[in-house]
């Protein structure tokens, strides 16, 4: 390739010297999560196990979505928790009685699972997940923000923040509030 070429957008590991690199784009199969040109994953053990090592009770029943922008950079062991992780609050028990086959799932209800559905995990563009991230249902990640490693994600994290720790709180802001408001301008 020659060195004025950008890398090709559907490759699924596009630096040939680092095979742990993978494009998620290309690499994604379930189509309840989408992720934008360029967002890549690395993991030591191969990018092909996103979906099974980071995004955890992702269950097709429960519909929700993950979405990750573009030119996104998430380090090995990153975790998306999404909806299916919740077990129904309002019923007398929270063993999910209902997903096993037989006398159980008699009478079950699925849409007592939605009573604790946080919605779709939204990821905007150019964030950086660090090592170890935990990202909790429902939770929108801003353009730009980094998010340390090992922190957990419970609330909306705003455009440019950087978080860290557990619950993950914002340390500071990439830029200043003018500078935020250009860049989400242009974005």
């Amino acid at each position: 390739m020659p060195s004025h070429a950008l890398p090709d957008p559907d490759a699924k590991f596009p630096v040939a010297e680092f095979p742990r690199i993978g494009f998620l784009r290309n690499l994604v199969r379930s189509p309840l999560i989408e992720a934008g040109e360029y967002s890549y994953y690395d993991d030591p053990e191969g990018p092909e196990c996103f979906e099974e090592k980071c995004v955890l009770y992702h269950y097709d029943f429960v519909g929700d979505r993950l979405v990750i922008g573009r030119f996104c950079a998430l380090a090995t062991a990153v975790h998306f928790i999404t909806n299916g992780a919740n077990h129904a609050l309002s019923g007398f028990s929270t063993f999910p009685f209902g997903i096993f086959p037989g006398a159980w799932r008699e009478g079950f209800d699925p849409s007592a699972y939605g009573t604790g559905h946080r919605g779709d995990t939204i990821v905007g563009n150019d964030v950086w997940l660090g090592r170890e991230a935990t990202v909790l249902p429902g939770v929108t990640i801003g353009d730009g923000a980094i998010v340390a490693a090992k922190s957990v994600v419970s609330k909306d994290v705003p455009p440019y923040a950087i978080v860290a720790g557990n619950p993950a709180r914002v340390v500071r802001m990439r830029f200043p509030a003018e500078i935020v408001e250009r860049l989400q301008a242009v974005a």
